[in-house]
């Protein structure tokens, strides 16, 4: 019998231990954890090591592998002639795959966590040396110092991060580190299921993103909150308009949830928590509880809650990160899911090979 998904929606492509996403009950499991309860309590690189290796870490082997990530912050000197030979403008993305592409000419068969660690050091310092380098700057070297989240705000900015946006922050790349099968994820299982080494793969991930349907910046979220922070009518008066031309409200509804985005939920937790440190954040929380309540009154029935774009674009703009620099700093989580899958793909390998139906013509 000949099964039809497009886009391959509904079809199981693979079995795994890393997570589970439910979107009917609104729940994301990492490891058996619930991720809102992580992105609330552990840090960065606590659930890291826990996607990567099946549990959290105790006091030694945190502070192991918090001292293997700081290692291997510091760009290889041949990646940094690489990144000024690069045209300026290119895509952060472009860079990206670029700089992974060139870190391990041996790279072979069957990935290794030391790889994967090296790959998880890289990205915020490939990331912000390039957005620095191409604004006419001095790229900054990383601190040791500081832990992972930290340092990514340090060598954007040169300056200390202020601890609301640390937490924010923390929060939202701990919530988007994983997320089941979806397209960046499988591309990169798919590479790797060729037995392809893991640069290779993360490769293959990175031009995954890069598409507007799968990572593409929540630019369309941003507008929402400028267009309801207007000084001359309130913030009900605007959405009300909004509602009654029929317009999208970006940021609500998920393909997957059917019910609140569990990762936003604990990302407006979190951002409650930090007391209104910052107004950006704290409006966002506001904003989000008016549109909800809104959206139950023009569309009832349509179960269109908020979801983590929304809140990742209110995180973004709290930190001063411009539209361009979201999907990368996406990557700066993602890519430990990305490791995480393509060493499971390898632990019990088969290459990916699904059929297809022709609907051509015959020509004699």
């Amino acid at each position: 019998m000949t099964m039809h998904a497009k886009g391959l929606e509904g079809i199981v492509v693979a079995e795994t231990s890393i997570s589970d996403v439910d979107g009917k009950k609104g729940e994301l499991l990492y490891r058996g954890y619930d991720a809102g309860n992580l992105a609330q309590m552990q840090s960065f690189e606590e659930v890291a090591y826990l996607l990567l290796n099946g549990g959290l870490p105790n006091q030694s082997e945190l502070e192991a592998f918090i001292f293997a990530l700081k290692e291997k912050r510091t760009l290889p000197t041949e990646v940094q002639h690489l990144l000024r030979s690069l045209p300026k403008e290119l895509m952060i993305m472009d860079v990206l795959r670029s700089c992974i592409s060139s870190l391990n000419p041996k790279a072979t068969w069957p990935p290794t966590k030391e790889e994967a660690i090296q790959l998880i050091a890289l990205f915020p310092t490939i990331i912000a040396s390039w957005i620095r380098h191409s604004a006419g700057k001095v790229p900054l070297e990383p601190d040791h110092s500081l832990n992972h989240v930290q340092n990514y705000l340090y060598m954007m900015s040169g300056n200390q991060p202020e601890a609301a946006h640390v937490s924010a922050l923390t929060s939202y790349l701990i919530l988007t580190m994983e997320h089941g099968m979806n397209a960046s994820t499988f591309a990169a299982r798919v590479v790797s299921s060729t037995e392809s080494d893991l640069p290779s793969a993360i490769c293959g991930a990175l031009g995954t993103m890069k598409g507007p349907l799968h990572g593409g910046a929540p630019t369309g979220v941003l507008q929402l909150l400028s267009d309801v922070q207007s000084d001359t009518k309130s913030p009900e008066e605007i959405v009300r308009e909004k509602l009654q031309r029929g317009e999208k409200l970006m940021g609500f509804g998920h393909r997957v949830y059917k019910t609140t985005d569990p990762r936003a939920i604990a990302l407006r937790h979190v951002l409650k928590s930090t007391g209104g440190a910052d107004q950006v954040l704290s409006n966002a929380v506001d904003i989000e509880q008016l549109i909800t309540q809104l959206l139950a009154e023009y569309k009832p029935g349509r179960n269109l809650h908020v979801n983590v774009e929304y809140y990742a674009a209110a995180v973004m703009d709290a930190i001063a990160f411009k539209p361009d620099w979201f999907t990368p700093t996406f990557c700066v989580s993602r890519i430990v899911g990305w490791c995480t899958h393509v060493i499971e793909q390898s632990e019990d390998n088969r290459i990916f090979r699904p059929q297809q139906e022709y609907v051509g013509t015959r020509k004699n």
